[in-house]
């Protein structure tokens, strides 16, 4: 299967901005394998418009949410 990314690209950036207000923190560690993202974040702050909410670590596991098993939903 094809991956594409969206790093430079107008969804890409929106992202980014998006995330950039919302979660702060310093990346600890980062890695790619099985088609999974791991990030671990230290001395993070997660903004919302009236909260604020500060932890000493976060760990954020992201994988494609397509299921490539199946194909009776096509």
């Amino acid at each position: 299967m094809a991956y594409q990314l969206y790093r430079n690209t107008t969804l890409g950036n929106s992202l980014q901005e998006s995330l950039d207000e919302l979660i702060q923190g310093s990346l600890n560690t980062y890695r790619f394998c099985d088609n999974v993202w791991t990030f671990v974040l230290n001395d993070v702050e997660f903004r919302e418009v009236t909260d604020l909410v500060k932890v000493d670590k976060v760990k954020i596991v992201a994988c494609d949410g397509k299921n490539s098993g199946s194909s009776a939903a096509e």
